[in-house]
């Protein structure tokens, strides 16, 4: 069971990790979320977005071995992977990379629901 929990969070962790790529500058920026960035404000705020996200994966990479950490890493990356789905849906009419983005969310929300469902099932001295 612990196996599972691992490969659950890994999977949610790899996928909220990928925009850390965004700290390298404006050019992956506009690779990642199909944009033409040229607002500097816009770039600080994307910017910074990178580093929440890899807090948040490295949150997600570290849980499943911190029996503490295990259920608000959980929460952590439901309230991201499902407000991110619920707003674009709700706004429409985004691009193909945002739509990638959503298909990612979905793909972190499956690997979530694993590590819940492990980390529901496993007796309180494996975690």
């Amino acid at each position: 069971m612990k196996l599972v929990l691992i490969i659950g969070f890994w999977l949610a962790a790899a996928i909220h990790l990928v925009p850390v790529v965004g700290l390298l500058g404006v050019d992956k920026l506009n690779a990642l979320y199909g944009l033409n960035i040229s607002d500097p404000s816009l770039e600080v705020l994307m910017r910074h977005r990178a580093v929440m996200f890899g807090l948040l994966g490295g949150l997600l990479a570290y849980a499943p071995f911190r029996p503490t950490l295990v259920w608000p890493a959980l929460i952590g990356g439901f309230v991201s992977a499902t407000s991110f789905i619920v707003i674009a849906l709700l706004v429409g009419g985004y691009n193909g990379a945002v739509q990638g983005i959503v298909h990612g969310d979905l793909l972190a929300l499956g690997g979530l629901v694993v590590a819940f469902i492990a980390a529901w099932r496993m007796p309180k001295g494996e975690k």
